[in-house]
């Protein structure tokens, strides 16, 4: 059985990250999705707009996948969890800011040398992250607000 790990933080769930987690099955029998936690978030990214609790229940109730696990807070090393998971296969999504050169360097650093890394294909979607629908949101919500001002 192959194992594949998804790693991501999945807030506001759309089109992207079921395609992300759809491509990332493919590499194997198996899929265990990574939700950040929400300090490594904070720490990395930006405040969540769900919490890691919620996003995981979201996430483990998609189709393709088998497991979701929160991932480490931000002062537990993030290799610390491949000994949980176990995974063959590490599926990067398209836009994710991994450099996969880097990922392969460190798993062999640490005696994983048997994890592929590979990058999943994109969606070609307008609406396909989070940052786009946040922004059509606002569009369309300062739109109307013009609207109703006339």
């Amino acid at each position: 059985m192959t194992r594949v790990m998804a790693v991501g933080v999945f807030d506001l769930l759309h089109t992207g990250h079921l395609h992300y987690l759809e491509q990332a099955k493919k590499l194997g029998d198996h899929l265990t999705v990574v939700v950040a936690h929400d300090d490594t978030v904070r720490k990395r990214k930006h405040e969540p707009i769900t919490g890691h609790d919620l996003r995981s229940r979201m996430v483990a109730g998609l189709k393709p996948v088998d497991v979701a696990v929160i991932g480490n807070p931000p002062d537990i090393p993030i290799f610390d969890i491949l000994p949980i998971v176990k995974p063959d296969v590490i599926a990067l999504g398209y836009d994710q800011d991994h450099a996969e050169a880097a990922i392969k360097e460190a798993l062999m650093e640490r005696g994983y040398t048997d994890i592929e890394v590979t990058r999943v294909k994109g969606l070609s979607d307008d609406l396909d992250g989070t940052r786009k629908i946040i922004s059509r949101i606002i569009e369309m919500w300062n739109s109307e607000d013009s609207v109703e001002e006339v």
